[in-house]
């Protein structure tokens, strides 16, 4: 009898999630199969699930198999796959993380060594699950990982929840802070205590950020960022306008501002401010927004006169998720990662963990097969 696996369906906007049964695929020569673990529930889900991002407007295939931020175990190895990226042997059962968007390698952008910027990673983030192999997003007790693509084996030392986050929330920011040339000594303001500002908050300390500034409205998120580092808290409750928060970190920088600032919310409205609290020749890392036509209004001079710029990346490259996972490893007694996952919902409870965490009733949520 064929083995069969589950997928949890996104069918659009307003509609539950369906989970339905696929044919487990054999892998092709090159390919790797992955038992999923644990796949979390990144911001950027809940922005498609919620209509931030209208998936089928954009012509995306209905029913769609989705989730990306994952941790998995290898079920089955294509022919010739015997290493993982970095060389390592790769067995049945090693427990490995994956980058989840696959760079075409012979655009121009790929050609140059810059395959984080590939046009096609945003098409293959997610895709259709009536078409085999099936299980392409990581809502599903598989994922079918391409031949000769980007995957790691994951230290003994650093746990399932510890990793799931890696090949998303931590590599991004990882990745975006070394766009930015963080250096030694600068002054960083984290926007947003979600997933991605707990990570980039360890991240900035970790890379020699002098004070990191994280800014926020919730009790627990701005607890957690303490705990990972955070040297000042701005609390969106007591300082409730974008000209007070702007302010308050010109008395945290000694009236001069910020070096670094990092968009993690996904909200174009706080753009203004955060441009607002760099200094002069200062960087302002664009990650958060990924929801088309949501616009913010910017005055170009402004830029000019003071030297900053704006710097938006989406994905990551392909040594930036070893260097997540030894991270980690490095770190694991430093910083409490168990904590960034709040909650863990089995598959067939999917809308409600949608549900909880985009009402706030949890921090960040996992989806556990």
């Amino acid at each position: 009898m064929t083995e069969k696996g589950r997928i949890a369906l996104y069918k659009g906007l307003g509609q539950p999630f369906e989970i339905r049964e696929y044919p487990v695929p054999e892998p092709e020569p090159g390919a790797i199969l992955i038992k999923i673990s644990m796949a979390n529930i990144c911001g950027s889900d809940l922005h498609w699930w919620r209509g931030d991002l209208d998936l089928a407007a954009l012509g995306a295939p209905m029913p769609m198999a989705q989730g990306h931020e994952a941790i998995g175990k290898v079920a089955k190895l294509g022919e010739g796959v015997s290493t993982d990226s970095a060389g390592q042997p790769l067995a049945v059962g090693d427990r490995v993380v994956y980058r989840y968007f696959y760079p075409c390698g012979r655009c121009p952008a790929c050609l140059r060594g810059k395959d984080a910027a590939c046009p096609t990673n945003n098409l293959t983030i997610c895709g259709p699950a009536e078409v085999p192999p099936h299980f392409v997003g990581a809502y599903a007790d598989y994922f079918y990982l391409r031949p000769n693509h980007t995957v790691f084996k994951v230290p003994d030392d650093v746990t399932d929840q510890m990793a799931a986050p890696a090949n998303c929330a931590l590599s991004q920011v990882l990745y975006g802070l070394e766009k930015v040339d963080l250096s030694f000594g600068e002054t960083v303001v984290i926007q947003g205590a979600g997933g991605l500002g707990i990570n980039a908050t360890a991240v900035a300390k970790e890379m020699g950020a002098h004070k990191v500034i994280v800014i926020d409205g919730i009790t627990e998120r701005l607890e957690l960022a303490k705990a990972f580092g955070a040297d000042e808290l701005i609390d969106m409750r007591e300082c409730q306008t974008p000209e007070e928060r702007v302010q308050r970190v010109r008395e945290l920088t000694g009236g001069w501002g910020a070096d670094v600032v990092a968009e993690l919310v996904g909200f174009p409205r706080v753009i203004p401010e955060g441009l607002d609290m760099l200094a002069g020749g200062g960087r302002y890392l664009e990650i958060g927004n990924i929801s088309p036509g949501l616009t913010f209004e910017l005055d170009p001079a402004m830029l000019v006169f003071t030297s900053k710029s704006i710097i938006a990346v989406i994905t990551y490259g392909r040594d930036t998720l070893k260097k997540a996972l030894d991270f980690l490893s490095r770190t694991k007694g430093k910083y409490p990662f168990d904590k960034i996952l709040s909650h863990s919902y089995p598959l067939e409870d999917i809308d409600k963990a949608f549900e909880e965490q985009d009402k706030g009733f949890v921090s960040r949520s996992a989806i556990v097969m």
